[in-house]
C-alpha cells in the first residue's frame, strides 16, 4: 500500500462510529451489505487493518454477520435472535427524525438524559450542517444534558472474568470504565462546539449548552422536546466482547445504546389526560427536579 496511514485512534473511533450510526438509521438496512473493504480504508483513509478492527468490533456488537463468500451483511440490533421472524418489520421510533423535527422549530428546547451523548453527537452535527446549508434556520438553540457522573461506579460495562496481565477483573473494569468516559467526552465536547460554532458564525443568533452531571447511572435514555413530544428507550444489558485500543479482547457486560428501541410520546394540547399529555408532564417534571436538585454544572 505503499506509505503507512496515519490512523490513530480518532479515525477509528470515527469509522465505528459512523457504521454504527448508519446502521442505526437504516442508510444500511437489515439484510444489505457493507462497502468493502477496500471501499472504506479509502474513504476513511485507514488502514485494512483498522477496518478489520473496526467491523470485528461491530460484529461482536451484534450488528453485521461476516461469512466467506458473501462479504458483510448488516443483520438485526443489537443482538441477531434464534426466534422466528416476524411477518413484517417493526416500526420503530428514531432518534435522527425527532431531532430533526426540534431543529425545524424557530426555539429548539432539548432536554436529555442518557449514559453518554454518542447517539446525539451524530445528529445534531447533521443538524448544524443544515443549518450551513440553510434548509433549517433555527433563531435559539437550548440544549441541556445529563449525564453519569464519573465518580459513581457504574454496572456496565464489567468484565466477566479476569484478563491474563490485565491486573484481575478490578483491573480490567477500571479501563473498560476509562474507554466509556472517553466516548462520553469525546462526543459530549463534539457535540457543544458543533452547536456553539454555529453562533460564533452568526448562523444562529443565541446558543446555549449546558452539561450536568448526576450521581445516577440511567438504565434508559430520555429526550424531551420540550411541551412537544419525547423519546424513551430501555437500554438492554448484553454479554458482548469489546476490543480495548491495545486489541484487548475483553468479554464483558455492556448495553447497546445505539441498539435501544425507542417509543415515541407527543403531547395532546386538547387533552392534558392523554397518555402522551402525562407521558410528557411526568418525565418532564423528573428531569426539572434531577437538573435542579441533583446534578452539579460539568
Amino acid at each position: 500500500m505503499g506509505a503507512e496511514r496515519g490512523d490513530g485512534i480518532g479515525r477509528g473511533s470515527l469509522l465505528l462510529e459512523t457504521l454504527r450510526t448508519r446502521i442505526a438509521d437504516g442508510v444500511y438496512p437489515v439484510g444489505s451489505s457493507l462497502p468493502a473493504q477496500r471501499a472504506l480504508a479509502d474513504e476513511f483513509d485507514v488502514s485494512r487493518d483498522t477496518v478489520q478492527r473496526v467491523l470485528r468490533e461491530l460484529k461482536s456488537e451484534g450488528w453485521i454477520d461476516s461469512r466467506q463468500g458473501s462479504g458483510t451483511r448488516v443483520i438485526e440490533p443489537p443482538i441477531h435472535s434464534t426466534t422466528q421472524p416476524q411477518a413484517a418489520p417493526r416500526l420503530r421510533a428514531a432518534l435522527g427524525p425527532f431531532i430533526a423535527r426540534a431543529f425545524a422549530q424557530r426555539t429548539v428546547r432539548l432536554d436529555v438524559f442518557t449514559l453518554t451523548s454518542e447517539s446525539l453527537d451524530a445528529h445534531i452535527r447533521l443538524q448544524a450542517e443544515r443549518i450551513r446549508m440553510k434548509e433549517i434556520g433555527p433563531e435559539r438553540i437550548e440544549l441541556r444534558m445529563l449525564l453519569p457522573d464519573e465518580s459513581v461506579e457504574s454496572p456496565y460495562p464489567r468484565a466477566k472474568r479476569p484478563v491474563a496481565g490485565g491486573g484481575g477483573t478490578e483491573g480490567v473494569d477500571g479501563r473498560l470504565q476509562a474507554r466509556l468516559h472517553g466516548i462520553t467526552r469525546r462526543h459530549t465536547s463534539s457535540l457543544r462546539a458543533a452547536l456553539k460554532d454555529l453562533e460564533t458564525e452568526e448562523l444562529v443568533p443565541s446558543v446555549t449548552v449546558e452539561v450536568r452531571r448526576i450521581p445516577l447511572v440511567p438504565p434508559f435514555k430520555l429526550y424531551l422536546l420540550r411541551d412537544a413530544e419525547a423519546l424513551f428507550g430501555p437500554y438492554k444489558v448484553v454479554e458482548r466482547s469489546i476490543l480495548l485500543d491495545d486489541d484487548t479482547d475483553i468479554d464483558a457486560v455492556d448495553v447497546l445504546g445505539l441498539g435501544s428501541t425507542l417509543t415515541r410520546h407527543v403531547n395532546d394540547e386538547g387533552d392534558p389526560n392523554s397518555t402522551g399529555s402525562v407521558f410528557i408532564e411526568s418525565w418532564q417534571a423528573a428531569f426539572d427536579s434531577w437538573w435542579n436538585l441533583l446534578a452539579t454544572t460539568s
